[in-house]
């Protein structure tokens, strides 16, 4: 996260914009490190901002972040901005490309795009297609993202043991919430849920699925 957030920012008071940017980890991030950004945030889950704002009171940025609940696909803005963040979120806009069409409308000139969305590793089943959505392979998906006008400068490729660790901890923290809170009406269907997804994970796409996160600047013939 440190390498992309470097390459991504390289003045230090850039304007940025997450775009589903959920409990604003990667904003928070660029926040502390950056004295002088400002950030915006949306999302379209009020808990996440709440947990954006509590954290950011907390880490001491919340004076240079604005928060906004709505859709990511719906922001509009009046001002571009030099870095549009847009990690894990590729779902909202209908996909990979998409997302960057997206990014594009809010970036101003010489400004630099993050994005992030998996892939496939190996060849996956149709169930964890069905189930995730109808990736492409790693050479296939940069090749898309060159043919639609975008250079990369920096990137990470998640490691099987960054996926797991989130893996374990998503469905282990929902699993705790209802052990935790054995009387609340919700707490059965939590752990059916994180029973579930913890299989599904398991058995379905956890050797096939990966994930790429990618800093991007407008390739000079670009769109």
């Amino acid at each position: 996260m440190h390498q992309l957030l470097e390459c991504a920012l390289p003045r230090g008071d850039e304007r940025v914009l997450d775009l589903g940017c959920g409990g604003g980890e990667w904003l928070l991030r660029a926040l502390e490190a950056r004295p002088g950004l400002r950030a915006e945030g949306v999302d379209i889950s009020e808990d996440a901002l709440v947990q954006a704002r509590e954290a950011a009171r907390e880490r001491g940025v919340e004076e240079r972040l604005t928060l906004h609940h709505r859709p990511a696909a719906e922001f509009a803005s009046a001002e571009p901005f030099d870095l549009v963040l847009s990690v894990g979120a590729a779902h909202a806009f209908g996909g990979l490309l998409p997302t960057l069409a997206a990014a594009r409308k809010h970036l101003a000139p010489d400004g630099r795009v993050m994005i992030g969305d998996g892939f496939w590793e190996r060849t996956p089943s149709q169930e964890a297609i069905d189930m995730l959505g109808d990736f492409a392979d790693l050479a296939t998906t940069m090749d898309r993202v060159a043919a639609d006008g975008w250079t990369p400068v920096h990137g990470h490729i998640s490691s099987r043991q960054e996926l797991d660790a989130y893996e374990w901890a998503c469905w282990g923290s929902l699993a705790a919430w209802a052990l935790d809170h054995p009387a609340d009406p919700g707490s059965a269907q939590a752990l059916t849920t994180a029973a579930t997804r913890r299989s599904e994970w398991l058995r379905v796409y956890r050797d096939t699925w990966g994930f790429l996160t990618l800093v991007l600047r407008p390739a000079p013939d670009g769109p």
